[in-house]
């Protein structure tokens, strides 16, 4: 391979940087994708959906950046002495700890539509989640830049980037992924399940388990929440997309601020209810599960705001206990997002839940929007949004 180096100083530098960051954000993973799209002899599939997804479009990021909302300080009483430093032995005293903040990453692309997008991840992820897909492709994130949506994506306190926690915790590294390849209805290690959605290479595979990573201090969804309500004091209104643990707390955040115009759920985890309503736990395999007791003031917040709750494939209508991990661990999220759905919709809420099987969507995941047909589930989302008059552009 040959290469061209180019000496350029000055504003021409600038402006060929301004140029190559244009051409480069229309890529969702580098200009390698296209590439290696084209070493597979059946690309069919992924050119489909590239294609949907405009993939080869430019695409103009207006404005990007980080930020970190949220969190705690530590305050050790005392006074800061620089010469107690002692060969980088701890000497708190008079020092501060800032923890539990929550990370943003965030792009704006020109001519933004008025709602951003805000997108929470799951547990043992990040929000790698939202960036690509395990084979490659445009995620959530690239695909909603190119309809005109502002993005921001979480990584929530004690995960990923927020990793700096005001609690201890012991990572230790137990293997788990085949366990993980069950509970999220991928198949029966080693076979995959059948007609599935998700990309069953060996390449993907290792990408997809590369994408997990560990809490560095125990999950609170108090915690969450109130960093992600707090993100909006920053992006604007806009609309919250949650994935499975990241669920309960986006259900909390939505009560803890007005400027979440709407709530779209991906297999979320748990839900909310007035507290005198709260449905019996559901026995399963992988635990019981009970929805959470809030005021009927805080639950009527929800009531508010339009709300759309997504489920994918493999998942039994028969409400009793197997030793099918993947079945036995969303039979029961599935059946109380119904019970949610109905108890917002009771007192004059706007919520569905859209189990996908039934609208002749199938072979989807736990992780549904970063499989193949991730651009029919945006699809179904944009259809969505623009029924709730969610997509208006400025």
């Amino acid at each position: 391979m040959e290469y061209l180096i180019l000496h350029i100083g000055g504003n021409k530098m600038k402006k060929l940087l301004a140029l190559l960051l244009t051409i480069g954000m229309a890529t969702s993973s580098g200009a390698v994708a296209s590439a290696a799209a084209c070493s597979d002899p059946d690309t069919s599939k992924v050119d489909a959906a590239n294609a949907q997804s405009g993939k080869n479009a430019i695409l103009t990021i207006e404005k990007q950046g980080s930020f970190s909302v949220g969190g705690t300080v530590i305050e050790v009483p005392g006074t800061y002495e620089s010469q107690n430093f002692d060969n980088w032995k701890p000497y708190p005293e008079g020092q501060t700890y800032h923890g539990d903040h929550a990370s943003v990453f965030y792009q704006i692309p020109q001519n933004a539509r008025d709602l951003s997008m805000v997108f929470l991840h799951g547990a043992g992820q990040s929000a790698r989640t939202w960036q690509t897909t395990p084979d490659g492709r445009d995620g959530f994130q690239n695909i909603f830049l190119k309809r005109g949506f502002g993005t921001y994506l979480i990584d929530q306190p004690r995960r990923g980037q927020a990793g700096r926690s005001t609690v201890e915790a012991q990572i230790t590294p137990v293997a788990d992924e085949q366990m993980w390849f069950e509970v999220w209805r991928m198949g029966h290690w080693p076979k995959y399940s059948e007609n599935v959605q998700f990309p069953q290479d060996e390449a993907s595979l290792e990408q997809f388990f590369q994408w997990m990573t560990p809490n560095t201090g125990n999950f609170d969804a108090n915690l969450v929440a109130g960093a992600t309500a707090k993100v909006f004091d920053k992006s604007g209104a806009g609309i919250l997309v949650t994935h499975s643990q990241g669920g309960l707390p986006g259900w909390m955040a939505a009560t803890q601020t007005d400027k979440i115009a709407a709530v779209a759920a991906y297999e979320p985890g748990n839900y909310l209810f007035p507290e005198n309503e709260v449905p019996e736990a559901l026995p399963s395999r992988t635990g019981a599960l009970q929805g959470i007791g809030v005021p009927m003031d805080e639950f009527k917040k929800l009531t508010g705001i339009p709300i759309v709750i997504y489920f994918g494939d493999y998942i039994p209508e028969v409400n009793e206990v197997s030793d099918d991990l993947g079945a036995e661990n969303w039979r029961v999220r599935q059946e109380l997002g119904r019970k949610f759905v109905e108890t917002v919709n009771k007192y004059g809420g706007d919520a569905t839940l859209v189990e996908l099987p039934k609208i002749g969507v199938h072979g989807n995941t736990h992780f549904l929007f970063a499989e193949l047909n991730n651009v029919e589930l945006a699809n179904l989302l944009s259809d969505w949004m623009k029924e709730k008059g969610l997509d208006k552009s400025k």
